[in-house]
């Protein structure tokens, strides 16, 4: 292998389509990795925090490896882990460059590992790095070579330091951040490792590559589960796989590695996911438990029962993963992603949604199932429990978090959630209380939220469908032989449905694919709520098209745009991954019609 220095150079990848971004992830923070090599985004030390690379939001941080001269692109994760290879086929051979963070995670250093090897023929690749704290708005310091070869400096509060090219030139970066390039040189079978580490405290000793490499892989090894009994192994292990990466020790599940990406480009709705949403952990939770009680099933109930604890009957909808506020929502000084917006923070830590206690309740009651509720989580249940009761009449922001009203679902998960628990564990003193409670839900529903057809409505202001009634049933609230079950289905199929693709809601009388992007959580609720009618075939068609919606890395958004076949959305969307592996889990059993009968209620 040989280095030299190069001349500077302003050229930053240019943002691509969503598709065509990998996620690397150690549970603490993520990074996406382009085409060219390019780590477009990263949040250190944690995910919340400010971005060192900011170039798929326009921002000046960059770190790029890229081959010379002309050259196209493909990759893979290695099975079971986000340890992911970049491959170029160049003009003058293979070069590969294995990627990923550093795992198990240290909270407060980020180690961010490349391997490049020259899989056929010459290698030749410029590397480029750049860091740049808080989204670029950090005093940059200008990098320093150590008699060791290695590289470092500071970047606001973080410390850096990159290893692997010492012959690197440090070269001036526009008018906020100082860079280092270099120029590598590999023959054919050679292997050359490049490190970079950032931290918000002092670095200590470096560790040595292959050490750091082999602690990863065994990592991997032991956090992902075979999960051979599903639909679709490789694809359910990939989904689990994901939903790993992004959720800290803390147990929090941040719902995107993201911030901003348009839901549709230029329609304006785009905010800031990388936060845990107590719904969205719960999903993941009770996906897990559709495979098995793993590791990832401990850690929702963990931290959902932790913030139950810690707020009550005002938990908020979501969190930071160490259990903090969401600050206020603000506006970045970037170009953002070209369509989309530039806001970190959201307003959501001010809104009320009563489904959240509902979907807590499901989760506490799969735990007892499993024999995992200890005597806090039993607290926590109690909690939850308790709220539903004394805020069940109250108005909330809903599944979609929209203005404040008395949403069906709402209170028919919530009735969901307090049978399960009160199924679950029928000999707990306050059993008949919640099948008491959760009867009376169900009833005032009926009397104010029942369609003139027979089938559920949004609201009882709000006569429309909405894709979120497709759970309950799903959740035990009511049987599927249940006529509103089975209307429901069957008006949201017609109205809300095409080509296989689901859509949340009617917005307006534009066609649905003209209003937002199909909503692949949806889609999975399909193929849930038709496998639970015992129409596998149809089940199975909803699952492969909607399992489908992603782009080589095989990562899902929040939205997929079935006319342009792209993805919408900030990526990737934890609780898409969640309901693809808990649907590719429950179609490969038979169909159990849980739930109350019609005669019931």
């Amino acid at each position: 292998m040989r280095t030299r220095s190069v001349p500077a150079s302003s050229d930053v990848p240019a943002p691509q389509v969503l598709r065509e971004y990998a996620l690397i992830a150690d549970g603490e923070r993520g990074a996406l990795i382009g085409p060219h090599g390019d780590v477009a985004w990263l949040c250190a030390p944690r995910w919340e925090s400010g971005a060192v690379f900011n170039a798929l939001m326009g921002g000046p941080g960059q770190y790029a490896i890229t081959p010379h001269g002309r050259y196209v692109w493909g990759g893979f994760y290695e099975n079971g882990s986000l340890i992911w290879r970049s491959r170029w086929t160049t003009e003058d051979g293979i070069v590969e460059c294995r990627e990923a963070l550093a795992f198990p995670a240290d909270p407060h250093r980020v180690i961010l590992l490349r391997r490049l090897h020259a899989v056929e023929g010459q290698a030749r690749v410029t590397a480029r790095l750049s860091p740049a704290a808080d989204f670029g708005e950090a005093r940059p310091h200008r990098p320093r070579r150590g008699d060791d070869g290695t590289w470092s400096a500071r970047s606001g509060s973080l410390w850096w330091r990159w290893t692997g090219a010492p012959d690197a030139r440090p070269v001036r970066q526009g008018l906020r951040a100082d860079g280092l390039h270099a120029e590598l040189t590999l023959h054919g079978g050679e292997s050359h490792d490049l490190v970079l580490e950032l931290s918000d405290r002092r670095l200590a000793e470096r560790c040595d590559a292959d050490t750091l490499w082999s602690a990863t892989e065994d990592a991997w090894a032991q956090a992902v589960p075979s999960l051979d009994a599903t639909l679709a192994p490789a694809d359910a292990r990939h989904a689990y796989t994901v939903l790993r990466g992004l959720t800290s020790e803390s147990g929090g599940m941040v719902a995107a590695a993201t911030t901003s990406l348009p839901e549709r480009a230029e329609a304006g709705r785009n905010y800031d996911y990388r936060y845990v949403w107590i719904r969205d952990q719960c999903y993941a939770g009770h996906a897990v438990a559709a495979t098995g009680p793993h590791r990832l099933f401990d850690d929702a109930v963990r931290f959902v029962a932790a913030r139950l604890h810690q707020d009550g009957p005002r938990m908020a909808p979501a969190y930071t993963t160490a259990g903090d506020p969401v600050p206020d929502q603000r506006e970045l000084r970037l170009p953002g992603y070209p369509g989309g917006g530039r806001r970190v923070g959201k307003w959501v830590n001010r809104q009320f949604q009563l489904d959240a206690f509902g979907e807590a309740l499901l989760l506490f009651a799969a735990a007892h199932r499993y024999g995992r509720l200890d005597a806090d989580g039993w607290r926590a249940a109690e909690i939850a429990a308790r709220t539903v009761a004394r805020r069940r009449h109250d108005k909330d922001a809903g599944v979609w978090e929209l203005d404040d009203r008395h949403w069906t679902h709402s209170r028919l998960i919530c009735a969901a959630g307090l049978r399960a628990l009160a199924d679950a564990a029928p000999a707990h003193r306050r059993s008949s209380d919640w099948r008491r409670l959760a009867d009376t839900m169900l009833s005032e529903a009926a009397a104010t939220s029942l369609h003139p057809s027979g089938r559920w409505q949004r609201s009882p202001c709000d006569p429309s469908l909405d894709a979120a009634l497709l759970i309950p049933p799903l959740r035990g609230a009511l049987a599927a032989d249940d006529p509103r079950t089975t209307r429901t289905l069957r008006a949201y199929t017609t109205e809300l449905t095409h080509d296989h693709y689901a859509y949340r809601f009617r917005h307006d009388q534009r066609p649905l694919a003209e209003a937002e992007g199909a909503f692949l959580l949806c889609g999975h609720l399909m193929a849930l709520a038709e496998h639970q009618q015992g129409r596998q075939d149809e089940a199975l068609r909803w699952f492969e098209r909607n399992r489908a919606a992603c782009g080589p890395p095989g990562l899902f958004s929040e939205e997929y745009d079935i006319g342009q076949r792209q993805l919408r959305g900030n990526l990737p969307q934890a609780f898409v991954h969640a309901l693809m592996l808990e649907t590719a889990a429950t179609l490969a059993k038979p169909p159990v019609q849980a739930g109350r009968s019609a005669r019931d209620g």
